[in-house]
């Protein structure tokens, strides 16, 4: 883990309350996809913590939803402001136990952080499938993201305006796969774990 001040590059509105941002600083910490930062906000006594969506040697990419009064200072950050950073916390997900064909499922604020493992598991050769939930049509994001890797992408939606009608759970019925990794709300996990091929 290391601390330190970033710059930021960009901060883009991409859904209904969702927002990335591109942060320029450090990224030696992140050793792993799937690991988080942790923002100072300030005027708050707690950082945030925001997962990683991406990063390279010298840009991270975060994706975050504003629920409360922390996103919605972080939403209003501009180019060129600083921002005091934790980064590098996190076990993260391990790309070696992927096996040939695996399967990414997220559901809302929990795609961001498949986006650099995905990313990962095709420079090593991969068949990777991922599902993304969502509540309505409206609310998608990273679907063309995913594809530009050169993933297969199966959308699902719960209120059945886009993709599969219903949940993460049925869009994964039909896919072959022989390892998973997942990153969403509990309920998602525990609907997951009763659906999984062991």
């Amino acid at each position: 883990m290391t601390q330190g001040i970033y710059k930021v590059k960009s901060n883009t509105l991409i859904a209904p309350s969702v927002y990335r941002m591109e942060l320029l600083g450090d990224t030696s910490a992140l050793t792993r996809p799937g690991q988080f930062i942790n923002i100072k906000i300030d005027g708050l006594f707690l950082r945030r913590p925001i997962s990683v969506c991406d990063y390279n040697d010298s840009e991270i990419t975060v994706i975050y939803k504003v629920v409360g009064e922390g996103t919605e200072i972080l939403s209003q950050c501009k180019t060129n402001d600083v921002l005091d950073i934790l980064v590098g916390l996190g076990n993260g997900f391990d790309p070696e136990k992927s096996g040939e064909k695996p399967l990414l499922i997220g559901g809302g604020v929990g795609v961001p952080p498949l986006y650099n493992l995905c990313k990962q598991l095709i420079n090593k050769g991969k068949s990777v499938s991922i599902v993304l939930g969502f509540n309505t049509k409206d609310e998608i994001f990273y679907e063309n993201e995913f594809k530009a890797l050169g993933a297969t992408v199966t959308v699902a939606t719960a209120d059945g305006s886009y993709g599969v009608k219903g949940f993460v759970t049925d869009a994964m019925k039909d896919i072959d796969y022989d390892f998973f990794y997942t990153c969403g709300p509990m309920p998602m996990f525990k609907a997951i774990e009763s659906t999984v091929k062991v």
